[in-house]
């Protein structure tokens, strides 16, 4: 891989014979979990400036039309989280010169706050070409990471690593883009039940957004950039459409028609009907064609699936029942992805499981040597399982002597359901139909037998582990030990994906630097504290949450654990702080525990919810310790199956999370279940 300095370049096809289209990834690490950026992308002509608004890629505007642009949105990382960006370099517009890659942070938020900041370019099948490392990027909200731009026909790429004061808003309006400051909403009232069943209408409420490009306050310009027009012009009702207006999108109701059912015991008619399933052959098969169907009809699933395996935006074609010769045994994948683009093809093979069932080596092996043979570009495997990096599913070998690469990628039925929740209830699809194709999709994924309930068993080394910790004789160095880390991994990946999926939000497990950034290194080590504490701890980061839910699974004791820390005011006086976020908790639980955080102790009073609401006063210090903040929790019982059973563990932290969001998060300042920064077509 060409490892790039500020101000460098390099050719793109010096590094491979693949950069049709090619996948950057922006990454960064924070010492507390807690820093995160958005990326941006600008379509630069030869003055350096847009043609139009519209050349102007960021949360509110992710895809470009012609598809030579794709934000693809965040993935977490041993040590943080990385933002994906897909470029169909061969569909870029010839009067487009440059593609300028930023990032940008929230109101006073910098970058030198952050630490592993880097960029990496990988080719169609996933390849790793370059990467660029920034070490000092200054106190800026804004930072330039690179460019790709034309010479002589070809692409090349450019580390820049340049740093601005004005955040999202001096970046756009340096390079022409007319954007606003203000953040007005303007949303049309949604109709209620009987008025849209009354009226047959398949769309659910629609929202026109005016939320401003940088939905944060814009900082002061540096003396290099322009300041943000603003004034009565730039809120004159002739004004062109910013870049800021969302394009309205058709979701599903949030209230459904009322039924027409005799009687309860009456069930819809279903497009997928899962009942009839019974082998697990037919369940493969079944989800398999009900799957990649929809990924064809619906276009905006289909780029949203394929676009991180380097499938340029086409025409998409989806198969089953394909025979591919394979000397004497001809091979039937259970599925082939096709898309053309300019008369070239795009083809990847479907390997499916379900119900729990582990992918098989050999059988993605023969699958894999087939598509380097015929030239295809991908194999592609699902199953219920949830790939953690450094820990493939499957081991593969490629011929390295063939020239075409074959790329192995994986997705979890979590990750499919995760995608479909995510365009239906939250972002929005092209039309009525499409929405409801995606929800008959969801409902066939989500049917107890499908068999596409993703991660759900703890593997085969989870109860003896939980055996040695009762007994004492779990002892560091026990390879089991890491295998029930890694499963606790997929469960907390998954837990994510669902969660995400349902609020609407950025969801990401944290990892923390300081446990380095090494995958196997990291899980041993974790393992390890497993040995000697009998826990298994977890993070988790929800946009707009004012604080880290973190939860802890203690294998000794049988309890789990979710918490939350939110910080002490700045302002006022611990007792007016202790009435108002009791005050703040009047529909939580009355189990919840509530702990002072002091400043340099351990532990501070602590008391339930029921015992402090009519007395604040027992949450302070009698010592008149600083309060820096307050932690609350909640304690329930583990399940003890390793499956889908009513006690099983996994439910209970399934459950656990639900509960803790829904009664207590959702009540604190900053804790919502809708998008703060991107609109929401309800």
């Amino acid at each position: 891989m060409h490892e790039m300095v500020k101000g460098g370049n390099v050719g793109l096809a010096s590094l491979s014979e693949d950069i049709g289209s090619v996948l950057m990834s922006l990454s960064w690490g924070s010492p507390t979990g807690e820093g995160d950026a958005d990326v941006s992308v600008l379509l630069l002509t030869g003055d350096g400036k847009v043609r139009s608004d519209g050349d102007f890629y960021f949360y509110n505007n992710p895809v470009a039309a012609d598809g030579s642009v794709q934000l693809l949105g965040k993935a977490p990382t041993a040590d943080g989280s990385e933002d994906r960006i897909t470029f169909d370099l061969t569909a870029i517009p010839a009067g487009v010169e440059q593609i300028v890659v930023a990032a940008s942070r929230y109101e006073s938020a910098r970058f030198s706050e952050l630490q592993d900041l880097r960029l990496t370019l990988a080719d169609g099948s996933g390849e790793s070409l370059l990467r660029f490392s920034i070490d000092d990027p200054g106190e800026v909200s804004a930072l330039l990471f690179g460019e790709f731009y034309r010479r002589g026909g070809d692409w090349k790429f450019r580390a820049i690593g340049q740093g601005y004061e004005s955040g999202l808003a001096g970046v756009a309006t340096d390079f022409g883009v007319d954007i606003d400051d203000d953040a007005d909403v303007d949303v049309e009232a949604a109709p209620d039940a009987e008025s849209e069943a009354e009226s047959g209408s398949e769309v659910a409420t629609e929202v026109r957004t005016t939320e401003a490009v940088a939905a944060i306050p814009a900082q002061p310009p540096s003396p290099a950039v322009e300041s943000v027009p603003g004034g009565p012009e730039a809120t004159a009702p002739t004004r062109p459409a910013r870049p800021r207006t969302a394009k309205k999108k058709v979701t599903l109701p949030k209230v459904a028609k009322k039924s027409l059912a005799e009687n309860d015991s009456w069930r819809g008619a279903r497009l997928f009907p899962a009942s009839a399933l019974k082998s697990d052959h037919e369940r493969e098969t079944r989800a398999t064609s009900v799957l990649l169907s929809v990924m064809a009809q619906v276009p905006e699933f289909g780029r949203r699936l394929t676009a991180a395996f380097g499938a340029p935006v086409g025409r998409m074609e989806t198969f089953t029942e394909v025979t591919l010769p394979n000397g004497e045994s001809p091979r039937r994948p259970d599925g082939v992805i096709r898309v053309e683009r300019a008369g070239k093809l795009w083809t990847a093979l479907v390997e499916t499981k379900t119900n729990g069932n582990p992918l098989k080596p050999d059988q993605v092996q023969a699958y894999a040597d087939i598509a380097a043979r015929r030239g295809y570009e991908a194999v592609i495997t699902l199953s219920n399982d949830v790939e953690l990096e450094g820990s493939p599913l499957v081991e593969v070998k490629l011929d390295g002597r063939r020239k075409n690469k074959v790329a192995l990628w994986h997705l979890s039925w979590a990750e499919v359901a995760h995608q479909a929740q995510m365009l239906i209830r939250h972002e929005g699809v092209g039309n009525a139909a499409h929405a409801w194709l995606l929800q008959e999709l969801l409902h066939y994924l989500q049917h107890e037998n499908s068999g596409c309930h993703g991660f759900q068993n703890m593997g085969r080394s989870w109860v003896p582990v939980r055996n040695a910790i009762d007994a004492e004789t779990l002892c560091q160095g026990d390879p089991r030990a890491v295998e029930v880390v890694e499963s606790w991994e997929r469960l907390v990946r998954q837990v994510c994906l669902r969660l995400g999926g349902e609020l609407g939000e950025k969801v990401l497990p944290v990892q923390r630097a300081k446990r380095g950034t090494d995958p196997a290194s990291r899980r041993a080590a974790l393992a390890d504290r497993l040995c000697a504490e009998g826990r298994l701890d977890a993070e988790l980061r929800i946009e707009g949450t004012p604080g880290v839910l973190a939860l802890c699974a203690d294998l000794r004791t049988g309890k789990l654990r979710t918490s939350i820390e939110i910080a002490a005011p700045d302002q006022g006086y611990p007792l007016s702080w202790a009435k108002r976020l009791v005050r703040r908790l009047a529909e939580a639980p009355a189990d919840l525990h509530v702990e002072a955080v002091l400043e340099g102790q351990a532990g501070g009073p602590r008391g339930t919810l029921e015992r402090l609401r009519p007395e604040p006063a027992d949450i302070l210090p009698k010592n008149g310790a600083q309060i820096t903040g307050f932690r609350l929790s909640l304690f329930r019982g583990m399940g003890n199956t390793r499956g889908t059973a009513e006690s099983g563990f996994i439910r209970s932290v399934d459950e656990s999370v639900d509960r803790f969001h829904a009664h207590v998060v959702v009540h604190l300042d900053g804790g919502r279940s809708t998008r703060s920064r991107r609109p929401v077509e309800a």
